[in-house]
């Protein structure tokens, strides 16, 4: 097997599959249906249990702010390998939603916070493999994308600096990462949120992400010692 090949076939969803966050921190961003992830698993090794699997290796709970109470899953996931008539190794990933969530007309207990957990953790292993990848990459926005089949897309940088909402996501991001806002700020060359220019936005928003990551690993290897 190529090294694409499996990321070539799955990195595209169909527009219909994709959806517009049009609430929250994530706003603005997209959104891609859960079950075409499955339908493009089950499409490229088989059928659920015999062509792709996966395992809930633990689930937990973690106190926030004010009350509130986050769900996590860590799940692994595996697919045949047809060539060696065999499983791959797990494919990690890491899943999360509130169980108990402040909103405006007061908290809100969430009863299916667990599943909405482990289908996150199943979104995060299975964009490791290249599903959805071009949605992450930033080449589709979840209305309107028709790309030639055989030619990459390469989307107009964006002008300017950064918007108050995008601003307002990187401090968000900032905080849930534990970092130096000043730091931050370094990194970008700039002395404030404002004059931080539009194509760091990508940038700044992966470096968060991989932090917090990396800090979650880190709770969880602390937790098992």
């Amino acid at each position: 097997m190529e090294n694409m090949e499996i990321w070539n076939k799955v990195k595209t969803p169909p527009a219909n599959a994709l959806k517009k966050i049009m609430g929250g921190r994530l706003k603005g961003m997209t959104d891609i249906s859960p079950q075409w992830r499955f339908e493009v698993l089950t499409e490229v090794f088989g059928p659920v249990g015999t062509g792709w699997k996966y395992e809930i290796d633990k689930i937990w709970m973690e106190p926030g702010t004010d009350g509130q109470i986050a769900c996590f899953a860590l799940v692994n996931l595996f697919y045949i390998i047809k060539e060696r008539d065999c499983w791959s190794d797990p494919i990690p990933g890491i899943g999360g939603n509130m169980f108990i969530s402040k909103e405006k007309n007061g908290m809100y207990t969430s009863d299916e916070c667990y599943k909405m957990a482990v289908t996150d953790a199943l979104s995060v292993a299975a964009k490791t493999l290249g599903i959805g990848a071009d949605v992450y990459a930033g080449r589709m926005d979840g209305s309107k994308y028709s790309p030639p089949k055989h030619e990459p897309v390469t989307p107009a940088p964006p002008k300017g600096n950064i918007t108050k909402e995008q601003q307002s996501t990187i401090m968000d991001m900032v905080a849930e990462a534990g970092v130096d806002v000043d730091k931050i700020l370094a990194f970008c060359g700039c002395k404030t949120f404002e004059t931080i220019p539009a194509t760091m936005f990508d940038t700044v928003m992966n470096k968060l992400q991989i932090t917090i990551d990396a800090n979650k690993a880190k709770e969880e290897k602390e937790k098992a010692a």
